[in-house]
């Protein structure tokens, strides 16, 4: 092998180093911010089925009618889960709070039964809270229905702020991404412009020339992806190393199709971003070759 063909090999091994190590910090960014999507959307859903609202029951409802009103509850489409809590109950947790017994000084115990309702994440908002309090209270027997509506709307608020300000920063860091794999991309394409120019001269189609610089740089979109996806693995390790309660949030399908994604943008942006640089010169006269 001749010296001049060396460094042509080692100049190409480098340029597709350098390309796809730069491909794979792109991706892993983009990558971060989708499981921050994901993550604000699980959280969400977390919090969101977390806040409960009390069914307060009369004094005088028979224990029947209660487990009938309990049962009604957890089929509805709108409720996750339902937990009675008795006078007694009730008193005991208000002694814990304030660390004295109410019926001491009372002589009585002046709480009342309840139901804890939580509901599904997609009723977690003021609009349905409302029609579904309508629906509970024309039970005779249900007193009151106390939830706090100042927590539900700010919570709801701030989901929504959140899920806006990831898809800003996604859509700018996509059109950063395809900045710089276009860049990178072209770079490799521009030291094989007369390679393109002479496969034309021959009478090579378009495809026929664009074909081996697609293929080889899905090849490096799909390596950079795998790079990224272990750069990903490695952070999310950390993450939960750090915060134990962040695995909550998550579970093996919604990381897998946060890698899925990855993969798919990493060979989307390069094939797309190789057939805008082929397309460049295969449409550059000779002259200008020399100029770009």
């Amino acid at each position: 092998m001749s010296k001049n063909t060396k460094l042509h090999s080692t100049s190409f091994f480098n340029s597709r180093l350098t390309s796809t190590i730069s491909i794979s910090l792109v991706l892993f960014l983009l990558g971060l911010i989708a499981l921050m999507g994901l993550l604000a959307n699980n959280l969400s859903v977390y919090v969101r089925e977390n806040i409960s609202f009390s069914v307060v029951l009369k004094d005088d409802m028979k224990d029947v009618d209660v487990k009938k009103l309990q049962k009604r509850l957890d089929i509805s489409p709108f409720v996750k889960s339902t937990e009675f809590i008795s006078k007694e109950r009730a008193s005991k947790e208000l002694e814990e709070e304030l660390g004295e017994n109410p019926e001491a000084f009372l002589g009585f115990n002046p709480l009342l039964a309840s139901i804890e309702v939580k509901l599904k994440s997609e009723y977690a908002n003021p609009d349905s809270i409302g029609v579904i309090e309508k629906s509970i209270r024309s039970n005779t027997n249900v007193r009151d229905v106390l939830y706090r509506k100042d927590l539900l709307q700010m919570v709801n608020d701030n989901m929504k702020r959140i899920g806006l300000i990831l898809f800003s920063l996604a859509a700018i860091l996509m059109v950063i991404s395809f900045a710089l794999i276009s860049n990178t991309i072209r770079l490799m394409v521009y030291s094989k412009r007369f390679l393109i120019y002479t496969m034309k001269l021959v009478g090579a189609t378009n495809g026929f020339i664009r074909k081996p610089f697609i293929m080889s740089n899905i090849v490096t979109g799909v390596v950079a992806a795998f790079l990224a996806i272990g750069m990903m693995i490695g952070f999310f390790y950390y993450l939960t190393v750090e915060v134990s309660d962040l695995m909550q949030l998550f579970d093996v399908k919604t990381l897998l199709f946060v890698f899925v994604i990855v993969i798919v943008l990493g060979v989307f942006i390069s094939t797309l971003s190789t057939y805008m640089a082929v397309n460049r010169y295969l449409n550059m006269k000779i002259d200008n070759l020399y100029r770009v």
